[in-house]
């Protein structure tokens, strides 16, 4: 088996493992009581809670605790914290993405007999469409493991990527924080 293709095992490996402890700890209601803790914890809470607002698996609990911290608390430096927070989440998730598995997914693509599939990567419009995509994605309630795809694959700069995305979880949390607030 070449390199390339147990690099992919390996990292399709440590996805599916992932997913299984995200669904261990959701069935046994460890992250649930986690992420309510985070509500006491004010401030610190919304940090660590912006850490778990980027990911699938830990989205709704995570958007839920931020909105209690928000409800409570100011909604700009809850919103600046969890943004903060949804950073260094997407950061680590980008980092994987970007320097394994984007490699991995254009490597089985350059080893594709479809020709047609290499020019599209190819394309100029494929390099700034597919981030602006990978934005949208991370900017919905779409799970930003997607996006972050995205962007790995087209080798976005860390610069770029961090104002990107803190900008993305800061509205996104402030919305939420800015809903929550308004509702009795």
């Amino acid at each position: 088996m070449t390199r390339e293709k147990n690099n992919l095992f390996r990292d399709l490996g440590i996805i599916i493992l992932s997913f299984l402890i995200a669904l261990i700890l959701v069935k046994t209601g460890s992250l649930s009581n986690l992420i309510n803790d985070f509500e006491r914890w004010q401030y610190l809470g919304s940090f660590l809670a912006g850490i778990f607002f980027v990911s699938i698996f830990t989205v709704a609990p995570a958007a839920v605790a931020l909105a209690g911290i928000a409800k409570n608390n100011s909604v700009l430096l809850t919103a600046l914290l969890g943004g903060l927070g949804g950073l260094v989440g997407d950061y680590l998730l980008f980092r994987f993405v970007k320097n394994r598995l984007g490699a991995d997914i254009l490597s089985l693509v350059k080893h594709h007999p479809a020709k047609r599939l290499k020019e599209i990567f190819k394309l100029k419009i494929f390099h700034w469409l597919v981030p602006l995509i990978g934005a949208l994605i991370i900017a919905s309630p779409l799970p930003d493991e997607l996006g972050l795809v995205l962007m790995g694959l087209n080798k976005m700069k860390n610069r770029n990527f961090i104002i990107l995305s803190f900008t993305l979880n800061f509205l996104g949390i402030l919305i939420i924080g800015l809903i929550a607030k308004n509702i009795n």
